[in-house]
């Protein structure tokens, strides 16, 4: 068993199946297929339940996803120890985040960040909440992740930075109901149609207080894609309450972005994991923690 067979392992893991994970890899599928046969020779034990075309992790499988992520992160490590000898010339960061932590501030960040490195390669991971980014980053599937939470996040499972606190405003159409630059009431809010996020984001929990304190409004879209928001806003089917992350690209598309009264915040924060980081991972929490 090698790095090199645990790396093709995950990337079947990571990309559901062979077929995807070839392509990822620029392998053929044949031969992706015969160094995974190859690895559970090695290891006596079956990794995948095939089942029709589909692969399945088995016991074996799953006991073997986080000792591999930590092997193939140690080598990253070592690569890494040799290349900040020379300076940071090269090398990758892998951070998950939430979706509208992806707009900002992480846009802001990787941003800054290549700017000072241009040949250090940034990989964004997509996750739906914040319980997920913690996986990743735990695991070692990310070195880095970017969370919002309703209270500021304890430095428990992973290392805590807190980056940002961000308050929620309202996305409205230009000919709407609300004149630009005037905080809005909630109580203004009653009989509108709202735009939410999905169950578990932080914009849908903000709107279900709202609600749950009487706001007499109505949910007319909920939306896991985020990038339909905009649209949605400009085609005039409801309001949408997002946090201020958004203000800069919906104010380009021409959309109010409007401050409500009272509001909330989420506090964002960069997370990463506990154990050893590369040196270019190192590197992007520096830079991010320097910010103002």
């Amino acid at each position: 068993m090698d790095v090199r067979q645990l790396e093709y392992f995950l990337a079947v893991v990571d990309h559901g199946g062979v077929n995807r994970a070839a392509a990822a890899l620029h392998l053929s599928q044949p031969s992706l297929s015969q160094a995974i046969r190859t690895l559970e020779r090695d290891l006596g034990s079956d990794l995948f339940h095939r089942i029709g075309r589909r692969l399945v992790l088995s016991d074996a499988g799953h006991a073997l996803v986080e000792p591999a992520r930590e092997a193939v992160r140690g080598l990253d490590l070592a690569r890494s120890a040799v290349e900040a000898v020379r300076g940071l010339r090269r090398g990758r960061v892998d951070v998950a985040a939430l979706p509208t932590q992806s707009i900002e501030p992480l846009t802001g960040l990787v941003s800054g960040f290549t700017e000072r490195h241009p040949e250090v390669s940034v990989s964004i991971r997509g996750a739906l909440t914040n319980r997920d980014a913690v996986q990743m980053v735990r695991t070692g599937a990310c070195e880095l992740g970017v969370v919002a939470t309703d209270t500021p996040m304890r430095d428990t499972e992973v290392h805590v930075h807190p980056l940002v606190r961000q308050s929620f405003v309202l996305l409205a159409p230009a000919n709407g109901p609300f004149s630009p630059g005037a905080p809005v009431p909630v109580a203004d809010l009653t009989g509108r149609r709202l735009i939410v996020g999905h169950e578990g984001s932080g914009m849908r929990r903000f709107a279900d207080r709202l609600l749950a304190e009487g706001l007499d409004a109505h949910i007319a879209v909920e939306s896991e894609h985020r990038v339909s928001i905009l649209p949605l806003v400009l085609g005039g089917a409801g309001l949408a309450v997002v946090t201020d992350a958004w203000r800069g690209l919906a104010e380009q598309a021409g959309v109010l972005v409007l401050d409500l009264d009272p509001t909330d915040h989420l506090h964002v924060a960069l997370i990463s994991r506990r154990g050893p980081l590369t040196a270019a991972a190192r590197a992007f929490v520096e830079h991010a923690t320097a910010r103002p």
